[in-house]
């Protein structure tokens, strides 16, 4: 499968959002990866709706989603509407998963799913079949700058087996402590999707970095 990187706004400057995200398109990034966290479900607060549609309006790139909320599914139509493409919620939420993976389809747009560090990876087998990707945190979710978890690479290498047994395509996102080394330990285990926020940030050379990523 193609592979992709998604870069963490978080780590951006944003009292410049309009010039990072620029920068962003002007390097050949794939995604902006949007992280909302409410303050409930992880212990940090970000952006949210107003926040989405702004970037929706400067911007035609794919907005990759990431709800770290408690009640995601009251909540799909309005990041639907203010612009993401890919909406992706924990397993982890008091959410129905089916019924959100069905109101994100819904408003025609891809659906994911996110499981944290400690989460089996086969809890998330019985909804691949309705899922167009599985975001596997390579961190804690809630801050970014944290160090990459070298345990969860068993867990990509499961899902991955499983996708394959089931005939499916699916992506399979990374999120937290992704570079140009880690990435060639979680690409071998079976993601394409990649999310980084200080290491693209903070390059030199973003579009280098990324290309990094990529063929890693």
């Amino acid at each position: 499968m193609k592979n992709y990187v998604s870069a963490s706004i978080l780590s951006a400057d944003l009292l410049n959002l309009e010039s990072e995200i620029k920068k962003l398109e002007e390097n050949s990034i794939d995604m902006v990866h949007f992280d909302v966290m409410d303050g409930v479900f992880v212990d940090n607060i970000t952006y949210g709706l107003p926040f989405l549609k702004g970037i929706r309006q400067i911007t035609d790139m794919c907005l990759d989603v990431h709800l770290m909320i408690i009640n995601p599914l009251k909540y799909i139509d309005n990041f639907a509407d203010f612009g993401a493409d890919i909406i992706t919620f924990h397993l982890e939420s008091e959410s129905d998963v089916k019924q959100t993976i069905d109101a994100i389809h819904k408003k025609g747009i891809k659906a994911a799913v996110a499981i944290k560090p400690n989460t089996p990876a086969e809890a998330v087998y019985e909804y691949l079949p309705y899922l167009d990707m599985v975001l596997v945190m390579t961190v804690e979710p809630g801050f970014g700058g944290q160090k990459f978890i070298s345990s969860t690479v068993e867990k990509i290498e499961k899902l991955k087996a499983k996708i394959s047994e089931l005939g499916l395509a699916i992506d399979i996102q990374v999120d937290g402590g992704i570079d140009d080394k880690t990435s060639v330990t979680v690409k071998k285990a079976g993601a394409n999707v990649l999310v980084s926020g200080s290491y693209l940030f903070r390059a030199d050379d973003m579009k280098k970095s990324a290309e990094l990523m990529r063929e890693a």
